[in-house]
């Protein structure tokens, strides 16, 4: 059976572990985003899917961070799923992506609301791997507020049944979901319910299985980043990989299709 590697990584606009955004020169950006393709790069990721990246924003140095890392990194294929933008002197645009070394047949981006600045979202993709339809799902929940990430769940979940409604009989498997969910997987938060709420479409597993912190990267110790994948795939590996290039550390799976 054909293998498939994701990592779900929040690369923090490029600004590393510096505690104010814009702040960093544009060449040090630059810098980073060399290294993250570098990171990718030994990875060998099949699908990457990247929270808080930037289209030519302004406090992130003005540079298109997707196309960066599409070309550095050797990714065919990429879409951006933007959830803010503010033009004018100080202007920002950025939200969610998807790299893929697989076509990306179809996308679709959605903003939880409305706001220009601190809106999160998520970005849906249907993959062409090893002639099958995978499903992917790149989420990004509020980083506060509780309230906020059940109803954002809620939103995310009534959009995915509609979609699976419409969609189901071209993919391969459900979806699978991934991203920084801005909260560990105890039962009182957003991350269980999803999982709990999925479980409608068979056995997902929660990986990083074994409760690996990811947050802040330094010293982690919080679990904020997850991939749920569905039934039908197999042989489940996953890790916390150790890097100090944002303030969060990616989650890698890989795992065979059934």
């Amino acid at each position: 059976m054909p293998r498939l590697r994701i990592v779900t990584y929040n690369i923090a606009h490029g600004r590393g572990l510096a505690p104010v955004q814009g702040l960093a020169p544009r060449w040090r950006i630059r810098q980073r985003l060399d290294k993250i393709a570098r990171l990718l790069d030994g990875l060998r990721p099949d699908i990457v899917a990247l929270q808080e990246i930037d289209q030519c924003s302004r406090w992130a140095g003005n540079i298109d961070q997707l196309e960066y890392l599409r070309e550095a990194g050797g990714f065919a294929h990429a879409v951006f799923g933007i959830t803010n933008r503010r033009t004018g002197l100080l202007n920002l645009c950025y939200g969610n992506a998807i790299l893929s070394r697989h076509p990306i047949i179809t996308s679709e981006s959605v903003a939880f609301g409305s706001r220009r600045v601190g809106e999160k979202g998520f970005l849906f993709a249907e993959i062409e791997a090893h002639r099958r339809r995978v499903p992917v799902v790149n989420l990004h929940l509020h980083y506060r507020s509780r309230v906020h990430r059940f109803r954002q769940a809620e939103q995310f979940l009534a959009w995915l049944w509609e979609q699976h409604r419409l969609r189901r009989a071209h993919w391969a498997l459900p979806p699978v979901v991934c991203g920084d969910f801005n909260n560990s997987a105890v039962k009182a938060d957003a991350t269980a319910a999803l999982h709990r709420r999925l479980s409608v479409h068979g056995a997902y597993t929660l990986h990083p299985s074994n409760g690996e912190c990811t947050f802040p990267s330094p010293l982690p110790g919080r679990a904020l980043d997850f991939v749920l994948l569905p039934p039908g795939c197999h042989h489940q590996r996953s890790e916390v990989v150790r890097t100090f290039l944002s303030d969060h550390r990616p989650v890698l799976v890989d795992f065979e299709l059934d």
